[in-house]
């Protein structure tokens, strides 16, 4: 993800839990209540979220499984699309609460006519009250609605099916910045791309070219639960992108972008290191396994190469390396190579964080130990390991040689959102494995 320090995400992101209060089953009616499933007649839905003056536009799907309704979130990107399950529904009085993927928010809703809904996506884990207004659809519609005026007037051309390459610098409202690379790419007015900074990227964005009073404007949302992304750009005499990005509910920044095929980040690789006179992490964590702990000096561990996954059950970019790392592990373990994830979350209490964990390790299968390491802030990483020096994001991955020394620190994960980017970013880990199992 981006930077933890920045406030921007802060109140983005969302972590792994339940609705609160009361509910009925899966597709069930509360007493003298509405269903779910008359609430979410199936087939493609649009949706809107009215947050900061704007309106993000989302899509989803309803499908009948097992006789009961399940939504599917869709994302569209440059390597196709994601779609989210969430078939956690529960009804209650005259609304149902969708409980949003492997994250602590969810979309309560009711209905406001025939085959449209109205209600709020909530984030349950924020420190003070998180709802942001929505209404949604029935029916095939596109993402952004669009009066045509924005067609073939756009500077900044992409070759339809290709992708053109953007330095990007995005600056908030305090005047800190920092680089980006963006990623677009078309069919006709129609835009999938996303934006990759030093610590993550923006995942699945699609979008339209649309006009908004006489000027072409690219729009470009995500949502995936639990962050809601608006990018609105405008063109430049120059041949420039500049606009805002909006984050959720109060979220804003700025940006700019200019095309350069050789754009390119600071190197992953270097950018968290280990302190002056260290070559090794020393830690003991409980495990989500109650009376279980865990280190990187247990029997297990010795004598294996051990990757150290820094991760949050709240965290979208670490849910995309986890979606990479958990198969991963179940082919590979035989190798002599163990991982070992340490989870940082939104709340203090072990039993809770514990649970949430657990409830990470059975959606994303995963088969390897999770400990719960701290709460998800810089300080909470800095103090738990304190060999490290500039954490600075979730996910960040520690590669350990057999000898028990730390070899690698590489910060963030670029997901399979952003196309050609994932393919490096997994051969680079691939690489780095082969070699620590040779020496």
């Amino acid at each position: 993800m981006k930077n933890v320090a920045f406030a921007l995400l802060a109140g983005a992101l969302l972590s792994l839990a339940g609705c609160q209060g009361t509910s009925s089953p899966t597709g069930a009616a509360a007493a003298g209540g509405t269903s779910a499933t008359a609430l979410l007649t199936p087939g493609p839905w649009r949706g809107e979220l009215a947050m900061q003056g704007q309106q993000l536009p989302f899509l989803f799907e309803v499908k009948t499984e097992a006789g009961q309704p399940v939504v599917y979130l869709i994302n569209k990107g440059l390597n196709g699309e994601e779609r989210l399950r969430c078939p956690e529904i529960s009804a209650a009085g005259d609304s149902a609460t969708i409980r949003l993927h492997a994250f602590d928010a969810a979309l309560v809703v009711r209905a406001d006519g025939a085959g449209k809904l109205k209600g709020n996506w909530v984030k349950y884990d924020a420190k003070g009250p998180y709802r942001v207004p929505l209404v949604a659809s029935a029916g095939a519609q596109p993402l952004f609605v669009d009066d045509d005026s924005g067609e073939k007037k756009f500077i900044v051309k992409v070759s339809g099916g290709k992708s053109v390459t953007l330095k990007v610098l995005f600056e908030d409202e305090k005047g800190n910045s920092y680089p980006a690379v963006g990623v677009l790419s078309n069919t006709g007015k129609n835009y999938t791309g996303t934006f990759l900074t030093t610590t993550g990227d923006y995942r699945y964005l699609a979008g339209n070219l649309v006009g908004r009073k006489d000027s072409p404007h690219l729009l470009l949302s995500t949502f995936d639960g639990s962050h809601a992304f608006l990018f609105d750009a405008k063109e430049q005499p120059n041949s420039t992108l500049k606009g805002d990005f909006y984050s959720g509910k109060s979220g804003h920044e700025t940006w700019t972008a200019v095309p350069d095929p050789k754009a390119k980040l600071p190197d992953a690789d270097t950018l968290t290191y280990l302190k002056k006179g260290e070559s090794r992490l020393s830690f003991k964590f409980p495990s989500v396994v109650p009376g279980a702990s865990i280190s990187p000096t247990d029997p297990k561990y010795r004598g294996k190469v051990v990757v150290l996954q820094v991760l949050g059950s709240w965290c979208p970019n670490c849910m995309d390396e986890t979606n990479f790392l958990a198969p991963w592990y179940e082919k590979n373990k035989q190798r002599g190579v163990e991982i070992i994830g340490l989870g940082y979350e939104r709340m203090p209490e072990y039993d809770k964080a514990a649970a949430r964990l657990r409830g990470m390790k059975e959606r994303f299968n995963i088969g390897y130990d999770v400990a719960v390491a701290g709460v998800s802030n810089k300080d909470s990483v800095a103090k738990s390991l304190p060999q490290l020096a500039k954490f600075l994001a979730f996910p960040t991955t520690i590669f350990i040689d057999k000898k028990g020394a730390v070899r690698k620190i590489h910060t963030g994960f670029s997901g399979p959102g952003t196309g050609k980017y994932y393919a490096e970013e997994t051969a680079a880990f691939n690489q780095e494995i082969d070699k620590l199992l040779k020496e």
